[in-house]
């Protein structure tokens, strides 16, 4: 069973780090099989702003682009991608940022111009197995942000519990929030469920016929 970290902090309160809950669980005869690490966690990939794009004077199918990430310097990028066009809102890996698979960003030089940073796809990014070119964002998305934050991706943990036979009170986020709740000594923290009466007699809302 999965189980959400995140989620599990909305019924009870717990300082434990996601690997320290599953060794707590575990003490108290839970086996956790498992602890992922869920979400878009990309340092130094930043929303930018496409503020000019002209061909690349020694290469057919590069761009040479004018990239903002909202302060005063203005980023020059190399760019690959066939959908790259001015005024587009994208997600930039600027320098010293590192991408899924290891890929490190440097100021570098391709075919002669220079370029510092990467207006990356969905792939690059690790969050699609394919993309036919850049990553465009939506109008409104906040300039110079993190990617992560601007986009509402939170950083998640996932807990993967084995529940033996006897415990099917614990199959279920409560389930296990009660067990966290009994492990810190903090109260569990309910939803509040409210069942409103209706007006109408039931027989006047439903006919039987045998």
């Amino acid at each position: 069973m999965k189980i959400s970290y995140n989620w599990l902090k909305e019924y009870v309160d717990f300082s434990m780090t996601a690997e320290e809950l599953g060794e707590a669980l575990t003490l108290v005869g839970f086996e956790v099989e498992d602890v992922v690490r869920k979400g878009l966690d990309l340092p130094g990939v930043v929303v930018g702003k496409v503020l000019s794009k002209a061909k690349h004077p020694d290469a057919n199918k590069l761009s040479l682009c004018t990239v903002t990430v909202g302060g005063e310097r203005e980023l020059p990028i190399v760019c690959g991608a066939p959908n790259v066009a001015e005024g587009q809102l994208v997600p930039v890996a600027t320098v010293g940022a590192e991408l899924p698979g290891g890929f490190k960003i440097r100021k570098a030089k391709i075919r002669g111009e220079v370029s510092e940073g990467m207006i990356c796809s969905e792939a690059e990014l690790g969050i699609s197995e394919e993309a036919d070119g850049i990553w465009i964002l939506p109008e409104g998305t906040p300039l110079g942000k993190p990617l992560a934050q601007a986009l509402g991706y939170e950083t998640d943990y996932m807990l993967d519990i084995s529940i033996t036979p006897n415990r099917p009170d614990a199959l279920s986020h409560i389930g296990i929030a009660r067990e966290v709740a009994a492990i810190t000594g903090n109260p569990l923290k309910l939803p509040d469920v409210a069942f409103p009466e209706g007006s109408e007699k039931t027989a006047e809302a439903v006919a039987v016929e045998i």
